[in-house]
């Protein structure tokens, strides 16, 4: 995990079916560890839930089970991330957690950055319940830690211009 105090850009919007050459910048709302039903409840990865800075929509993102050992440091629920070199997939309705019809893919090259920034701290809570668990399922997320910042960093981050 790497701090950075200002950072450049793409919206969730922008994403596109594949590698991204893009950053992402959002909040880490939470994450939990993802089981497979098929197999005796065997840990197959990380799930996360990403928060795009126009907090009007959510977005999940999947670390598989070879890397989550490397990922799981840089997973702080409520923090701001930039995140780099990531894989862009059709979510399929089965799994699909948010709106968001794309999934983020955590791989090798992924690298997340913590956004260190000065801007005051809001209260989300009554734009976003995060302290449920994810009504499919019956995991434990590994934090059921309340959103209680992010809006205005976000909303001070500066956008790249599309390539």
């Amino acid at each position: 995990l790497n701090r950075r105090l200002g950072v450049h850009h793409s919206t969730f919007e922008s994403l596109r079916l594949g590698r991204s050459s893009h950053s992402i910048a959002s909040c880490f709302l939470r994450f939990w560890d993802s089981l497979s039903f098929k197999k005796d409840r065997e840990f197959v990865g990380i799930t996360v839930l990403f928060l795009d800075e126009k907090v009007n929509f959510m977005i999940h993102g999947s670390t598989p089970v070879e890397h989550a050992n490397h990922y799981m440091p840089s997973l702080k629920a409520g923090s701001i991330v930039k995140v780099d070199r990531f894989e862009v997939a059709r979510c399929s309705s089965m799994n699909n957690i948010t709106d968001h019809s794309f999934l983020i893919r955590f791989i090798s090259l992924t690298i997340i950055d913590e956004v260190i920034m000065g801007a005051s701290e809001i209260n989300l809570q009554s734009r976003l319940d995060c302290s449920k668990s994810p009504s499919d399922s019956d995991q434990k997320p590994r934090t059921l830690m309340a959103l209680a910042s992010p809006k205005k960093q976000l909303e001070s981050l500066s956008v790249s211009p599309l390539i």
